[in-house]
């Protein structure tokens, strides 16, 4: 997806980077009105799904859905999503998150969402996103949608 927006940048994204915990999921479970969008980004984009799996559930909750789930250990958690996005192509990649350890993946990533949900947001988090959301549901839909992500960033 090619997104041109005036007097900031343009986006060229094929990929998408979701945190499972606070970002796409609360307490474990995704809600169903984000896997239908995930079902309808999909068509679109590669989604990756990185967790610790803080409540074990996150196999269960991905796997009906068109994502790739990585699962790492929580000790190096920063890092790990940081490389990963690397490794795929930083460029072409959005980011979505809500802690402390998605920092380094939402400054990596060439388009990069904050999203305060039900366990809120790390401080810190915001100076690295290109855009802060209320929801996850807000935020998918910026790519669903992009004239909204254009209306938010335009010079």
């Amino acid at each position: 997806m090619r997104i041109e927006i005036p007097e900031y940048k343009t986006l060229e994204l094929d990929t998408i980077f979701l945190d499972f915990n606070g970002t796409i999921a609360v307490d474990g479970v995704i809600p169903k009105s984000v896997c239908q969008r995930l079902i309808t980004l999909a068509g679109n984009f590669r989604i990756y799904v990185l967790t610790a799996d803080t409540n074990g559930t996150a196999k269960e909750q991905c796997e009906q859905l068109p994502v790739y789930l990585q699962t790492f250990p929580s000790g190096n958690a920063r890092d790990y999503k940081k490389e990963l996005l690397k490794s795929v192509g930083a460029r072409r990649c959005a980011a979505f998150g809500n802690g402390r350890n998605d920092e380094l993946m939402l400054k990596e990533a060439a388009f990069s969402v904050a999203v305060m949900g039900k366990e809120g947001v790390y401080g810190k988090l915001l100076k690295e996103a290109d855009i802060c959301v209320s929801s996850i549901e807000d935020g998918l839909e910026l790519l669903i949608h992009p004239n909204r992500l254009i209306a938010g960033l335009r010079g």
